[in-house]
Formats: structure tokens, C-alpha cells, sequence
């Protein structure tokens, strides 16, 4: 639920969903005695860290939004819960008076992780975080080994994105009024106004023979997968309007759906569900002077993922300095950022070992 918009109606806090809250404090481990930062005030999230933690542990909240702060402030007092610190301050930076931390959790969407988190958290400690790589966004939990975040464990995610110095630098292309968007990774070069003229040509259709159930959980592998594989990626999202209008028919409209372009054609997973017991058929749907080759393209990923991965586990991610040398990185896709060079490695398929 949305609790906060700026002057053009974009999200600047929400409440998370009981789930998500769940899902992410599970995946922190949280244990009495535990130091923890949370970032990304709201109060409730708090109030459970201080519960985890007990009287013998430490809290401190940070957010950017002094309004935010000052709500979570309210409602941590009033429930009985003052020993919870709320900083106003830019999450960017952690808390570095504070540290170190056992637990750091963050609840604003980031496109990076920033020194700060990495060097206050305690060796062993662990990091979850909303990550979004190339458009498609998970909460990611790391635990600090060596000097190096690892991942054990990821879920899908939405959240609203970090403010500050970590505000993201995410492209898109509004098409059809702003209905339909195009996320693209900020080093690739599209043309809205040509993107958008395809979208009102006659849409190309190729179905992949791949079957699948809709929340069957490899599907969270899968996206990601896609986005390390294909330089053209992207993530295509419609306004529900545009969805019941027939203008898109994508897989998954909110949290993004998988797509390709060349800048002035795309092409995105599509699916059709006739009743089979084996599920729903995994397709392509792609517009564009270039649509016919996109969509093969993209549909040939998709069968790729189905021989190869589909059955796999999921990926494992480091994160790196910035500074960080090729030779010094484990084998994998190197997604670098301006703080980091996270690696994304696939467990290799059997065939291959």
C-alpha cells in the first residue's frame, strides 16, 4: 500500500505486504542479541527487528524522508517500541556511528550496493536487499564472507525505489501515452517515438512448444537467467488499462515482463493457457520492423532455459569493489554498477560438467 507520492503522483513509501515482510525477515535470520539497520523507515518492520532481536540487541532505523521518519517515530512510540533509533538521514550511507551490524536490511528498491553496507556489516553478518538486475528485481540475501557478500537465497520483490544518492538510473520508454513501458539497462540505446510507432503494427506470434504453470517457482530463475543472457534484454510493464485493451498481453504486467529490442522493435514473452493439463504455452509476441527476428530470438532463450536450466538451481551472486580486477572475479555474467561488480554464475547444466 502506498502511503507517500510526490507532486507527479510517484510512489516515495509504501507498507509493505505481510508477506514480503515475512519472506525478507526469514531470509535476515535475525538472532537475539543481533545489532540491525534497517533502511527504509515505515515502523512496523522495526517493531518486529526489536522484537527478533530482544532487549539484549540494537535497532536503528534510517530513512531519507523526514515526514516518514517522523511517522515511524509516532507509531514505534505508541506501540511501546522507543528503544527503536529512527535516523533522518540518505539510507545511502548506513549508519556508520552505529556499526557494525549483524543484520542490515534494506526496504526501498536499489540498483547497487553502496560501500557503506558492505563495510558495516560485521564478517558473517548478513544483507537482504531488494536488488533489481537488468530490470528484474529480487531480495537478495547475502551473508559477508571474506570480504565478499554471497548469496544463498533469492525472491521475488517489488518495492518502491531508493531516493538520494542511490536513486536509480533506469531508462524507460513510455509507450502508447505512458501505458506501456520499456525498462532498459542505461547503456542501451532505444527510440521511444520508433518503439512506440511499432507497437501499433500488426503484432508477430511465435509459440516456443515450452509448457509451464504460472507460479511454478523456476519461473523466478528463469527472468533472471534471461536478463544475463541476452544483451538486448529488457523489462516491459502496462497499465492495466492497456492490458484489458489488448494493446500488450504480457506474462506479468506490474512486476515486469521479460523483453528484447533493438531500439526500434520488441519483442516479450507472451503465453496462452487452452485448457491443457500440462499448463500454459510459453510464446513471444513482438512488434516492429524487426519483430520476426527479436521474436525468434527471444523464443529460442525460453527453449534454451527449458533443455538446459529450467530444472537447475538458482544462481549464486557475489558482490564485488568496483575496483575489482576481471582476474579476481569468479567465473560468471558481471553486471557492473557504480559501487560494485556483482557476478550472477549459473550452476552448469549436467551435459555440460
Amino acid at each position: 500500500m502506498v502511503t507517500r507520492r510526490d507532486a507527479d503522483g510517484a510512489a516515495l513509501s509504501s507498507v509493505s505486504a505481510a508477506g514480503i515482510v515475512a519472506m525478507m525477515l526469514t531470509q535476515l535470520g535475525v538472532r537475539p542479541g543481533d545489532r540491525c539497520l534497517e533502511i527504509g523507515s515505515g515502523g512496523y518492520n522495526a517493531a518486529l527487528l526489536w522484537r527478533l532481536a530482544g532487549p539484549e540487541g540494537r535497532v536503528t532505523s534510517v530513512d531519507i524522508d523526514p515526514i516518514v521518519v517522523e511517522r515511524a517515530r509516532a507509531c514505534l512510540t505508541a506501540a511501546g517500541y522507543d528503544e527503536v533509533e529512527v535516523r533522518c538521514g540518505d539510507g545511502e550511507y548506513g549508519a556508520p556511528d552505529a556499526e557494525p551490524f549483524d543484520r542490515i536490511v534494506v526496504t526501498v528498491q536499489a540498483t547497487d550496493i553502496p560501500p557503506a553496507w558492505r563495510e558495516q556489516l560485521a564478517e558473517g553478518a548478513r544483507l537482504v536487499v531488494p536488488l533489481t538486475m537488468r530490470g528484474v528485481s529480487r531480495a537478495v540475501a547475502f551473508t559477508l564472507t571474506d570480504g565478499v557478500l554471497v548469496s544463498d537465497d533469492y525472491e521475488v520483490c517489488g518495492f518502491v525505489p531508493m531516493q538520494g544518492a542511490g536513486t536509480p538510473d533506469s531508462p524507460v520508454a513510455a509507450l502508447h501515452g505512458g501505458q506501456v513501458r520499456l525498462q532498459q539497462d542505461p547503456t542501451q540505446q532505444v527510440d521511444a517515438a520508433a518503439l512506440d510507432a511499432a507497437l501499433a503494427t500488426p503484432r508477430v506470434e511465435v509459440w516456443t512448444g515450452v509448457m509451464t504453470g504460472r507460479n511454478e517457482p523456476y519461473l523466478e530463475h528463469l527472468d533472471l537467467w534471461l536478463a544475463t543472457q541476452m544483451p538486448q534484454f529488457c523489462v516491459l510493464r502496462a497499465d492495466q488499462e492497456a492490458v484489458e485493451a489488448g494493446v500488450v498481453e504480457p506474462t506479468w504486467a506490474v512486476f515486469g515482463t521479460p523483453a528484447v529490442t533493438d531500439g526500434s522493435s520488441f519483442a516479450y514473452r507472451a503465453w496462452r493457457d487452452e485448457g491443457s493439463p500440462d499448463g500454459a504455452e510459453i510464446g513471444v509476441y513482438a512488434h516492429g520492423p524487426a519483430a520476426e527476428s527479436l521474436a525468434a530470438t527471444l523464443a529460442t532463450a525460453h527453449q534454451e532455459w527449458d533443455r538446459g536450466q529450467r530444472h537447475r538451481p538458482q544462481a549464486r551472486i557475489t558482490v564485488h569493489p568496483a575496483g575489482t580486477t576481471d582476474t579476481q572475479l569468479p567465473h560468471g555474467y558481471v553486471l557492473d554498477t557504480a559501487h560494485s561488480r556483482l557476478v550472477i554464475a549459473w550452476p552448469a547444466p549436467p551435459e555440460s560438467r
